[in-house]
């Protein structure tokens, strides 16, 4: 385990955002199942990494698929396995055996696959998918009906996704419908949910991966607290739903100013506000560290979906605040902090990368700078975070490996 401590420092100046994890994810999936292109840039995390070798284990016929900790991996590689009629076993590590794939162990055997499992990993399955009504909730999770998306265009015969209730992190899913578009692809949104016409042929394409929101919202958030930053690489008609961010952080009344393919945090007067993070559960550790310095409450609604994330990052997110001295209420579906001067204090990493990431930001700033246990754990989808914080003359030094 790693500690890394952040000490108070103003951050200043521009930083290239990282390819997008979401869209590379879809992307590569779409490069495998057209069976030709390229994919590029890729980040070498260990998410990618783990949807890279989950599509070679599936294209090279082995016994065992291993999702490592991505959930996007897992929940997106399992249909697509299913439709290509493979017997194999999905494993993973950390805390992604206890993450949900319920409906998928109720929908594969409603339509043609064999599922082996205790709830949980290891899930084998066999047998091949076979088209059809699938019925799903819409607030569980997102990944799933981007899993079917990607697995029943390869079916014969036409399919439909029929959500049972409304649909929680939309954008992740436009993002679906939009990579699949660029591959040739066609997926129609209906009244319940979505049609799929069966039998289609994912076209060859060199793709070229938009740089990454969500990691945005770090640096955006730094800037609005207490510094001058710019983030650039990004693609302002994004369909990524963490281009929220923006809106979020004006809502705070921070400066926000677009740029050239980015867009620029000044240090501004934040003031709390009201935040129902139902389509951008990934911004909440972000979003709460913007909370705790800014005057008066900030409410987070609609983020129930966090505590099945690496970590409840509800629960860690409020145990963190606390430490740092922010008053704060945990709700079922959020928390209400009340800001003010955050203290330095040593923080729980909770081996989750949004977690180390948000409260490093909050380190630059807390009285007495903070230390994070498992900042290691970056390494799951920005491996680089510390070096470009310290880029922007961030301090941030790794001090501890055990």
């Amino acid at each position: 385990m790693s500690i890394v401590k952040i000490e108070n420092s103003i951050p200043r100046g521009t930083v290239k955002l990282p390819a997008s994890k979401s869209a590379a994810h879809r992307a590569l999936i779409c490069s495998f199942l057209s069976d030709g292109g390229s994919v590029n840039p890729i980040v070498d995390s260990n998410d990618m990494r783990a949807t890279q070798q989950a599509i070679d284990a599936v294209k090279n016929g082995c016994d065992t698929c291993d999702c490592i900790e991505s959930g996007s991996t897992l929940r997106f590689m399992i249909p697509v396995a299913a439709a290509l009629g493979r017997e194999i076993t999905f494993v993973g590590r950390g805390k992604l055996p206890e993450r949900p794939i319920g409906d998928y162990l109720r929908l594969l055997p409603e339509h043609g696959v064999k599922c082996e499992s205790d709830g949980g990993l290891p899930l084998k399955i066999s047998g091949r998918l076979k088209s059809g009504v699938f019925e799903l909730a819409g607030d569980v999770s997102s990944q799933y009906i981007t899993g079917l998306m990607l697995a029943l265009p390869l079916l014969d015969g036409d399919s439909e996704i029929v959500l049972t209730t409304e649909l929680q992190s939309k954008p992740y899913v436009d993002m679906t419908v939009s990579v699949l578009k660029s591959y040739g692809v066609e997926i129609n949104e209906t009244n319940k949910g979505y049609f799929i016409k069966g039998n289609q042929t994912f076209s060859v394409q060199d793709y070229t991966v938009e740089g990454d929101w969500s990691q945005a919202a770090f640096f955006l958030a730094a800037g609005a607290i207490g510094g001058d930053v710019s983030v650039c690489g990004l693609d302002m008609n994004s369909t990524q739903g963490d281009k929220e961010i923006v809106n979020v952080l004006k809502r705070f009344g921070a400066k926000i100013t677009e740029i050239e393919n980015g867009v620029r945090a000044e240090k501004s007067a934040l003031f709390g506000t009201e935040i129902n993070a139902t389509d951008i559960p990934d911004m909440v550790p972000s979003i709460a560290v913007l909370a705790a310095f800014a005057d008066g409450k900030t409410v987070i609604s609609g983020a129930e979906r966090l505590r099945y994330k690496e970590s409840d990052r509800i629960e860690s997110v409020v145990s963190n605040l606390k430490r740092l001295g922010v008053k704060v209420d945990e709700t079922p579906d959020g928390m209400v902090i009340y800001g003010g001067k955050p203290v330095g204090a040593e923080l729980d990493g909770y081996n989750d990368h949004r977690i180390v990431m948000a409260f490093s930001v909050a380190g630059l700033f807390a009285d007495g700078g903070v230390t994070i246990t498992d900042s290691e754990s970056i390494n799951k989808s920005y491996p680089a975070f510390f070096d470009d914080l310290n880029g922007l003359g961030g301090k941030a030094n790794v001090i501890s490996n055990r």
